[in-house]
């Protein structure tokens, strides 16, 4: 009988998209012959990842994960919404989630890392793919993490726990009062979740976008005084970290304070200062262009037909 290698089931892996175990199995079962190691993977239905692989996956779950002072957020892709109702597929971005607990916020790593039950977490999600047919991809992975403090988190169209359309995680840095800081990280969660903020203050926006706000700022303005338009620039930034920078930002639930001064409010119940350290979002699909597809063109197409 031929010796399996490594490298064989390697290739046998990236020609099928069939899980590690799986292409190890089906070499032996053929003494090594790869195309009819192919063909076996094909009669037992695990040589589906590869086919589905060029397709486009913007549904699907986030998912969102919390231990201690450390939480997680990913986003588990699939091609339709009718799978993120499937229950493996539920697990499936459960488990990833927990994964990258324990591994961080670099979806690379998390997806060559062990998954629970044998192989890694990319092999998992080739194996989900070959049972339940649709193309699949981890997207992205976040983390925030504090020293001591909170991990606030929220998910909106959720469809069982740490899972739904938009999952949000922020940080609370302190030592006060646990259960207090972890009500005020709640509903900051839900403020992100519902005001979707790209930074935390004005410093901490991409400078390349803060130049391109200067520049609309200064075309708007062109043949104002230099010390006219210097105020003006400064006005205006302040209006977009009002809109777009979270501490800035007017409060969802109070909206006469902003998000900076009910921190500041808050250190008085906790009994120690308070510090927002980070927060990631992530909305299912956001970013993903969809192939945009006329249905009655479909349906002639499928009919043999033509308008």
């Amino acid at each position: 009988m031929a010796a399996i290698t490594a490298g064989m089931v390697k290739e046998l892996r990236d020609k099928t998209g069939a899980g590690m175990m799986d292409c190890k199995a089906a070499l032996s079962a053929v003494d090594g012959d790869m195309e009819a190691a192919i063909d076996w993977l094909r009669t037992k239905g695990l040589a589906k990842a590869a086919k589905k692989a060029g397709r486009v996956a913007a549904e699907g779950l986030v998912a969102v994960a919390v231990s201690g002072t450390r939480g997680v957020v990913s986003e588990l892709n699939s091609e339709t919404d009718f799978v993120a109702r499937n229950l493996e597929f539920q697990a499936l971005a459960h488990g990833i989630a927990n994964v990258a607990l324990e591994k961080g916020g670099d979806a690379e790593a998390v997806l060559a890392h062990h998954y629970p039950g044998g192989g890694s977490v990319q092999e998992a999600i080739a194996n989900a793919i070959a049972t339940i047919g649709e193309n699949m991809t981890l997207r992205r992975v976040a983390e925030v993490k504090v020293s001591a403090g909170v991990i606030g988190s929220y998910v909106h169209g959720a469809v069982a726990d740490g899972l739904g359309k938009i999952g949000v995680i922020v940080g609370l840095e302190s030592t006060g009062k646990a259960d207090e800081l972890a009500v005020l990280g709640r509903q900051l969660a839900m403020h992100v979740a519902a005001t979707n903020p790209i930074a935390l203050d004005l410093a901490s926006v991409d400078p390349a976008v803060l130049e391109r706000e200067k520049a609309i700022l200064a075309e708007k303005n062109a043949g104002k005084p230099a010390h006219v338009l210097e105020k003006i620039t400064e006005s205006g930034l302040k209006s977009y970290a009002k809109e777009y920078c979270l501490l800035d930002q007017a409060y969802i639930h109070d909206g006469s304070k902003s998000v900076s001064q009910v921190l500041k409010e808050i250190e008085g119940k906790v009994g120690a200062p308070v510090a927002l350290k980070g927060f990631a979002r992530f909305a299912l699909g956001e970013g993903i262009e969809k192939e945009e597809q006329d249905f009655a063109a479909e349906v002639a197409a499928a009919g043999g037909t033509t308008g």
